[in-house]
Order: C-alpha cells, then structure tokens, then sequence
C-alpha cells in the first residue's frame, strides 16, 4: 500500500478539519441564498421531468446549470447524475472551472477522476453522489447507466437532430434515485431543439423558464451596450431577450445593401495607415479583404480574388502597400497546412513581415456571420461598415450568399470566401464575449 492510499480524499481543507463535511440541507441552504430570481425558479422546480432556462448572453446560465446539479445530487445522495456540454473543450474550459470554483465556494468536499472519463464525487454527510461530465456528441454513451438526472449546456450549438436523440437517450436512463429530471440551459439559436421541445411541442412534464441579460445585475458596465453595437436587431432578441426567432433567412447578409454600405468615392489611405487584411485559403483560388479600423468602425478599401497560392497573394499585398504596416487575419487552419512543402499558410504570411492575428480556432460560422451582421446594422440602427466600390466581389457576395436547405451558409455557389475573409476581420476586431462577466459566478458570455 502506498502512502498515498492512505490520505483522506477530498479537498484538503476538509482534511485538516477545518471544514465539516456538509449534510445535504446545508448544501441546499448554502446555493439557494445566493440565486437571482429566473435561476431560484429553474433550481425549485423538480416537479417538470423536462425542465429549460433559456436566456440571453451573461444572464447566469451556467451558474444555474452548476447550482440545479447540486441541488439535485443533495437529493439523490448514493446515485449518478450527469452533464453534458457541447463539446469537450466547453467541457474544460466552461464546466469544469465553474464547478470546480463554486464547490469551493460552497465547502462541498469532491474528488475528481478525469480518465477514462471525467466525473465528479461530491461528498455529504449522508452520502456520495457522481457526476459524469459528457458531450452531447457522445450520448451513446450513457447506454447501461442508471442515473437519477441529466443536465445539457447549450444544447441548441449542435444539430437539432444530435440534440434530439441525445436528449432521449438520457430520458431513457433516468430510473434511479429520490428525483428524476432532465434539465437544459441554453441561449436560443433560432427554432431550434429547444424552440422544438421547450415551446413549440411542449408536453404537460415540460416548463421553459426564460430570462433576459439585464436579469443580471452582476454583469460590468457597458456590456448589454457592447452587445447592442455587434449584433443585429434580430439576434438582439436573442441574445439579449433570450426569444426563439428566426436566425436564418435566403440571404445570409439581410442587412447589407448597397446604397448604405458602398463608398461612391475611392477612400484615402496614407501609408503611415496600418492595414487589416482578412484571408482565406483555398489552393489555386486565395482570396482577400483589405480595410483599415477606425474607432468602432471599419472600412474596406480593397480585395484581392483568386490569387493563386499564399506566395503570390503576399506578393500582391506587398506590391500593392509596400510601406504599410499589415496585419492579417487569416483562417487559422492556415497554421496546419501549407501551399508551400517546408512552410505552413500562416508561417509563409509572417515571412513577408506580416503581423498574424489569426485565433487558435476558427469561431463557429454562425458567430463570424454575426458579427459582420452587427456592422452592417447593429441593435442601435447603427452602420459601421462601409465598403469600397473597388471591392467588387465582396459586394456581390455579401448580396448573393444564402442559407441552404440545412440552414447553412451555402458554400457550393462559390460566394462564401470573400464573406469569410471579411468575418476573421470582424470577429477579432469586434468580438463583445471576450469581456468579462463581473462577480465570481460562473456567468458565461455565449
């Protein structure tokens, strides 16, 4: 035996005494003094089998996701629940912290096994729960649990069917413990699965409670500002409101038209200007979009189309702005291929002096389309992007683009690469979810 095996598991304040462990009734005192109202009512009800909290952007959604966990581990002490995020890097990043930070928070002593795969073993006096930590894309593997409860996390990020299935799945599996409840929280995506189960067919065990972001006290000033200057009027509703409404129409840039947008006169640009230029890969057909920020604002006033590869695109943008300082902005799976044997897109970019700006990972499409949506037209009426007349091919694709039938942006007609240049601009310039969330909650911002 190992020495090791002979240390109380737990946090390690506990093991020195100097925290009790808690019984069940103190856990559920200690998270239900601190719940703003749309969060006490999701935590109360345990009568619903089907049970959601959709709200806006920082509304609380994750703290209330993490508190109903507990909650329903203090009540179904010697049985397994679980929760699932989208995807396993939401799972680290989001859940897990969360959780973690808020168990200390409350003095609940748990361990933590993260393989094969990870789960939490939250300890009361009466008893251990689990909680296994999953992603949605992987629900098949909930078949044989027996489990008392099933939390989702932005469920209505992935496929609606995906969700659909998963969500059966886990109903299937819950016949164990004192309560029985599957429970979601998610910012609406449209008419989606939530919109689906929650309102449109929703059944007598079902219950939506909505909230908006300004149910939040917490959050920092000028953040429902931010979000009102980046997103257009209907993901206001949204994002802000927390409404099911329809995110996708024919057209994937609605707000774009020509007699607001396009610049009649060719802008100046000296050459003390730094450059943003947004580009995107494709081999034999390189494209590019070239503007300068100012303030808020941004204003396109040049593009490059078909270039060949990223030596020749590179080439092109020097020879066009020799003196300018550039920065790009380029798609980020740039970093792991190459048009080039010894180099990738990226490395051959910085190789002619340009500063990459490019993000680890591309956004979601449906958050870079977004954020040019909001510059076209923001939840103010605001227009804060113009465009050159010499961007010929932006302009026609930000007119022709549209959904496909899986609601998509359609990338068969050959319209998307100009509009994706433009959105790794924008959506690093103009990104409002990196601020931060104000008090120590767990409050997530998308």
């Amino acid at each position: 035996m190992s020495i090791l095996e002979t240390v109380k598991k737990g946090h390690v304040l506990f093991g020195d005494g100097l925290f009790d462990i808690p019984t069940a009734k103190a856990v559920q005192d200690r998270i239900t003094s601190n719940l703003l109202p749309h969060q006490e009512k999701f935590c109360a009800d345990t009568e619903h089998r089907k049970l959601a909290l959709v709200c806006g952007f920082g509304a609380g959604k994750t703290y209330a996701l993490v508190s109903k966990s507990v909650l329903l581990a203090s009540m179904n002490v010697g049985h397994i629940s679980a929760i699932f995020e989208p995807t396993a890097p939401m799972l680290r990043d989001i859940l897990m912290r969360t959780m973690n930070d808020l168990l200390d928070e409350w003095q609940i002593p748990y361990t933590f096994r993260a393989s094969p795969l990870p789960e939490y073993q939250l300890q009361f006096k009466e008893g251990v729960h689990t909680i296994l930590l999953r992603t949605i894309l992987t629900y098949q593997r909930l078949r044989g649990q027996n489990l008392c409860a099933v939390g989702f996390d932005e469920a209505d990020t992935v496929a609606k069917r995906d969700a659909e299935q998963a969500m059966n799945m886990a109903l299937a599996r819950l016949r164990s413990g004192n309560v029985q409840q599957f429970y979601a929280t998610t910012t609406p995506e449209g008419h989606s699965w939530a919109f689906d189960t929650f309102e449109k067919n929703a059944k007598e065990d079902t219950r939506l409670i909505k909230a908006r972001t300004a149910d939040n006290p917490y959050l920092p000033n000028g953040f429902i500002d931010s979000l009102l200057e980046n997103y257009p009027p209907q993901l206001i509703q949204a994002y802000l409101n927390g409404n099911f409404c329809n995110l996708t129409t024919g057209q994937v840039y609605d707000k774009f038209n020509r007699n607001t947008h396009v610049l009649q006169n060719d802008p100046y640009v000296n050459d003390n200007e730094p450059l943003r230029i947004g580009i995107d890969f494709n081999i034999g057909n390189m494209n590019a979009v070239i503007g300068v920020a100012v303030g808020n604002k941004f204003m396109v006033i040049d593009e490059i189309a078909k270039s060949h590869d990223t030596d020749t695109i590179a080439k092109e943008i020097k020879a066009r702005y020799p003196f300018n300082k550039i920065y790009v902005y380029p798609d980020a799976s740039g970093g792991n291929r190459s048009t080039n044997a010894s180099k990738t897109d990226i490395q051959i970019l910085e190789s002619y002096g340009f500063v990459n700006q490019s993000a680890l990972s591309n956004p979601p499409v449906r958050d870079r389309v977004n954020s040019v949506q909001g510059l076209l037209l923001n939840g103010k009426n605001e227009t804060r992007l113009m465009i050159s007349k010499k961007a010929i091919k932006l302009i026609e694709c930000l007119e022709l683009q549209s959904y496909n039938e899986r609601g998509e942006p359609d990338k068969d007609a050959g319209y998307d690469h100009m509009n994706d240049a433009l959105g790794y601009i924008t959506w690093r310039l103009f990104n409002p979810l990196h601020m931060s969330a104000g008090r120590k909650t767990g409050i997530r911002l998308y």
